[in-house]
């Protein structure tokens, strides 16, 4: 009797697959139904977060207003506004993930651009929904109280007293870089393949990011980490001290998003490496 032997298939080793760089330019985008409707998503998520955020910034500071005799110890305090930034984050990547990608942030839109996750016309747009989503959010926030709106400085990044511009950017760069490189570790395809878990509960770290950045930042510059926050609130508040500070809400940020694109992508995932790896194969 011949003894039959089992070949075993082959493997190549490689348990996931890296999605394909977006284009740099993909005007088809243009043409569908699920470009606009992933905007119409980032713009109400955009203004779901500035509307609940800025809307506990105001009434934190109207409960524990001194000229109110108001209770010191009262209201939600720094944890809570902190509790409050990190999770709508979460709430709203968890429902907006699936047709957006849920980025409600131009930084975590500009990180992702560069490391070719989204096509140039997608993170331009997203941008712009972002920021007017952020606008139309404060409005309404002013809409519905006013009167605490202007006294309390309506949710506007300015930076603190006693700090100067350098430490208020180093604060915004590094606060990013936590934030995008969550996200980019969060989102990763090689960590999704093997724990089937990690999509579901990819919402959850980029919040908690969000909240452990916002304890270590409100002190200094009120935490921006997300330029249509900053953005949105300036232009409903319209202060000449938010304008003067508002270079440093885009700036920051984006530093920080592009810093951890490369850490991420070329550090961690050797993007440099692999591409020149593919190269030699194919020469």
């Amino acid at each position: 009797m011949t003894k039959e032997v089992e070949v075993a298939p082959h493997h190549s080793g490689k348990d996931y697959h890296d999605p394909p760089p977006a284009p740099l330019i993909d005007a088809e985008e243009l043409t569908k139904w699920s470009f606009y409707r992933a905007l119409i998503a980032e713009f109400v998520a955009t203004l779901l977060f500035l509307y609940v955020t800025v809307l506990t910034v105001i009434g934190y500071k109207s409960t524990t207003d001194p000229n109110l005799d108001a209770d010191q110890c009262g209201g939600v305090g720094i944890l809570g506004i902190a509790w409050a930034f990190g999770g709508m984050i979460f709430v709203l990547v968890y429902c907006t993930a699936g047709i957006s990608g849920g980025h409600i942030n131009p930084a975590v839109t500009f990180g992702l651009f560069l490391a070719r996750k989204v096509s140039l016309i997608r993170a331009i747009m997203y941008m712009v929904a972002q920021c007017l989503g952020a606008i139309c959010g404060v409005g309404l926030v002013k809409a519905f109280q006013s009167s605490y709106y202007n006294r309390y400085g309506g949710g506007a990044n300015t930076l603190a007293e006693g700090y100067n511009k350098g430490t208020g950017l180093g604060a915004e760069i590094i606060s990013t870089f936590v934030l995008v490189y969550t996200v980019f570790s969060a989102t990763d395809p090689k960590r999704n393949a093997r724990d089937s878990h990690v999509p579901v509960l990819a919402p959850l770290p980029i919040g908690f990011a969000v909240f452990m950045v916002h304890l270590a930042t409100i002190p200094i510059t009120g935490t921006g980490i997300n330029p249509a926050r900053s953005f949105g609130a300036a232009v409903i508040y319209n202060d000449e001290k938010a304008w003067d500070d508002h270079w440093l809400f885009w700036v920051g940020p984006f530093l920080g998003a592009a810093a951890a694109a490369f850490y991420h992508q070329f550090v961690l995932r050797a993007w440099a490496a692999k591409a020149l790896g593919s190269f030699r194969s194919n020469a």
